[in-house]
């Protein structure tokens, strides 16, 4: 190739040397993943492009332009709106997923959801797609699709393999780099939908800042990053939480105090007991702590109750008055 190549010039700015790389301006992480998602991109440049980002780690900046990317091509209605967007990427390892619990008792009681998430990119991992035929549940393949499951039980669940095939590709690259990229980060934060209310999880406390500083840039009106069990957006009930918070243009930090009192001892994972414990068949202490602890903190994401113990109380309530048949 005599020619340079156009995307020859995002690597190098992200490659040249301690004293001449820098990070990519949102704009050019605009027209890069733009580029990425076209196809214009050859293999070596897009493995040396992440892997580079990866080293330098993304910047809120870069996030941002990559999202902006990743929306323009999703194809998502302008008309189709949602009242809480919530990822889920990384999987369950040690406990249940006890977070899809609290989304669909939201949406019992009128709030719409829209959940998107990844499976199968780490080994041993329970993954939310693979939980959701428990309650009859099918994931959606198309934005028809969401907006009729919207539209009839106010939850929907698109892959990403169905949201950006290209950004599943890419999250599915982990076995083969051997260290995840930037894509993970950017997939919790796509809000397809634009909701007004967004939550994700991380694992790493350093990520949470960076997430809702990439919220900030994206105009969310209300984020909650949850340094939540495994990564995902679910609280630990036996421990405190670290909480990143984006109320417009105020950024905040605080954490989210313990439900119980004492630790507790880790149980065999049997994907039945979520199903088992909204019809009240199975006891799970752990479980229903995770449950009411998650759905305590959305609410008050949600703006629902005045307060901390408002939101607890209200929580409680709301699973206490589930309706048990309903999957």
């Amino acid at each position: 190739m005599s020619q340079e190549h156009p995307f020859a010039p995002f690597v190098r700015i992200l490659g040249k040397g301690k004293q001449g790389s820098r990070s990519l301006t949102q704009a050019e992480a605009r027209e890069a993943m733009e580029m990425i998602l076209d196809g214009q991109v050859e293999p070596e440049q897009l493995g040396a492009f992440l892997m580079l980002l990866r080293v330098k780690e993304e910047s809120p900046e870069e996030l941002a332009g990559f999202i902006e990317a990743v929306r323009g091509r999703c194809g998502a209605p302008q008309a189709l709106t949602v009242d809480l967007d919530w990822s889920t990427y990384a999987g369950k390892k040690r406990q249940l997923p006890w977070f899809i619990l609290v989304a669909l008792l939201l949406a019992e009681n009128g709030i719409r959801v829209f959940m998107h998430g990844a499976k199968g990119h780490t080994p041993g991992r329970i993954y939310t797609e693979d939980c959701l035929a428990l309650f009859g549940i099918d994931f959606c393949t198309n934005w028809d699709e969401v907006s009729e499951s919207l539209d009839t039980t106010q939850f929907a669940f698109m892959p990403i393999a169905m949201l950006s095939p290209e950004m599943s590709r890419i999250i599915n690259l982990r076995p083969v780099l051997g260290l995840r990229s930037p894509v993970h980060t950017l997939c919790r934060l796509i809000n397809p939908l634009l909701a007004k209310h967004t939550v994700d999880g991380v694992f790493h406390p350093a990520y949470g800042p960076m997430h809702q500083k990439t919220a900030q840039l994206l105009g969310v009106e209300n984020g909650l990053t949850i340094k939540g069990d495994g990564g995902e957006a679910e609280v630990k009930p036996d421990a405190e939480c670290d909480l990143q918070w984006t109320r417009g243009s105020d950024y905040s930090t605080s954490q989210w105090g313990r439900y119980y009192p004492r630790r507790l001892v880790k149980q065999d994972l049997d994907t039945a007991d979520l199903l088992g414990l909204w019809r009240g068949k199975t006891a799970d202490e752990y479980g229903e702590g995770a449950v009411i602890s998650t759905l305590a903190l959305i609410l008050k994401l949600l703006n629902k109750a005045d307060n901390d113990a408002a939101c607890f109380s209200l929580a409680e309530q709301m699973w206490q008055s589930r309706d048990k048949e309903r999957y």
